[in-house]
């Protein structure tokens, strides 16, 4: 049995976003082998966060740049700690190493967020992800906690490829981790039954948001040309006003905000498009479709991870469950062939079942990619090899002596200009 400790970024929120589901999933698994877990995070309380105390999760909030939490962890003595995204590793790992220098240290990547980054600059300056420039300051850093943990669980084969090949990251170091796949719902509509267009995603999302201004302000204005009858629902969690002003019932654009049952409206809806034009990871969104059955029209963003994507051509190497479009959505002939996929999907029956069939296929294969080795197995594992494990990790070591400093002493002096601050108060 482990003594496991995990520091989240933010609290676990599986109905806002794949990132909460994926979190959640990770405790319960770590539950289900009858491990303890703590949770601890410094994000403010959130009032959909999930029920971790009904869970058997003991849960609390801790202090940033305070040394309570050398005192709390310690008293806590975990054999392993995991660190939810590397902002979270650079607060606290130092912290975790002083105090408990025997734990296992584990990174929960979620997605890589410099890839996301670079790929977000990359559209702003060249209208193409592909561009992405990967050695950025940011991946400097991300690489860096990667390399200081560990373990580190990456949630996409193309991101253990990019870890390992262009970084240099020993794959000892990191463990394939993808999305735990909800079971398929056995009551999905037919292509009678079902109407209109779905999108869903957390709006404090980047790669979301502009997903939804894409829509708006290109390709559903030529979908709605073509299908006058039909409306897109847009869904997701913590709408800001600037995207319920979007709301337009002429336009039949209609910004639903928060999804209470996203099967339920998933199994309604006749298709899901998401024209992601960057971003990282897995989408859980479009493994959802899948899950109900519902056709989708997306990208190459979109698609990579759950199928292998070809460079050159942008394409999945084999049969998409809808459409893979392109991410230059201010190209006339991409806005063309996301009207001419959307029609044939919403309007051609034979053509909506056979993607529809084919959701099922990509989604088994999906989940044979899983890890022959559990996560929990592992983790027993390198607990009880941490010695040997470490000792051939020259660049973990080398990290340790060299960096973090400035993230250690910026803390330790922010902590105690509290400290004279609150004396001065006094």
């Amino acid at each position: 049995m482990l003594n496991i400790v995990v520091i989240g970024y933010v609290w676990p929120e599986p109905n806002s976003s794949a990132a909460g589901q994926n979190m959640l999933s990770l405790i319960k698994s770590c539950l289900a082998s009858d491990y303890s877990v703590t949770f601890l995070t410094a994000a403010t309380d959130s009032e959909h966060k999930a029920d971790l105390n009904a869970l058997g999760v003991n849960a609390h909030s801790v202090a940033l740049n305070c040394s309570s939490f050398n005192t709390l962890i310690a008293r806590i003595n975990p054999d392993v700690v995991i660190f939810d995204r590397y902002m979270t590793e650079e607060q606290f790992s130092w912290r975790v190493k002083e105090s408990c220098p025997d734990a296992l240290r584990v990174l929960n990547t979620e997605d890589l967020h410099s890839l996301r980054q670079a790929r977000h600059e990359a559209v702003k300056q060249h209208g193409e992800a592909m561009n992405a420039k990967l050695n950025s300051e940011l991946a400097q850093r991300e690489v860096a906690a990667i390399l200081r943990s560990d373990l580190t669980l990456v949630i996409s084969l193309s991101e253990m490829r990019l870890l390992t090949q262009h970084y240099g990251v020993p794959s000892a170091q990191l463990h394939y981790q993808p999305l735990v796949v909800g079971k398929s719902v056995p009551s999905s509509l037919p292509f009678e039954e079902r109407a209109h267009f779905v999108h869903i995603g957390n709006f404090r999302h980047a790669p979301n948001w502009d997903a939804v201004l894409q829509l708006k302000q290109n390709i559903w204005p030529a979908i709605k040309k073509a299908l006058p009858k039909a409306q897109l629902h847009i869904y997701g969690a913590y709408p800001p006003k600037k995207a319920t002003q979007l709301h337009n019932e002429k336009q039949g654009f209609l910004v639903k905000g928060w999804a209470e049952d996203v099967e339920s409206l998933m199994t309604s809806a006749k298709v899901l498009i998401a024209p992601l034009r960057f971003g990282a990871g897995i989408k859980g969104k479009l493994l959802d479709a899948m899950r109900c059955a519902t056709p989708s029209i997306t990208t190459w963003v979109g698609a990579e991870g759950i199928v292998s994507t070809n460079s050159e051509t942008l394409l999945p190497s084999y049969e998409w469950p809808g459409a893979i479009c392109s991410t230059d959505t201010s190209n006339v002939a991409a806005i063309e062939d996301y009207v001419n996929q959307a029609v044939s999907l919403y309007t051609i029956k034979s053509e909506w079942e056979k993607a529809s069939a084919l959701s099922g296929q990509v989604l088994e294969a999906f989940k044979n990619q899983q890890s022959r080795q559990p996560l929990t197995e592992r983790l027993f594992q390198l607990k009880q090899e941490l010695n040997a494990h470490r000792g051939v990790l020259f660049m973990q070591s080398l990290l340790w002596h060299q960096t973090l400093s400035a993230s250690k002493y910026m803390s330790q002096w922010i902590e105690a200009k509290n400290k004279n601050s609150d004396k001065t108060e006094g």
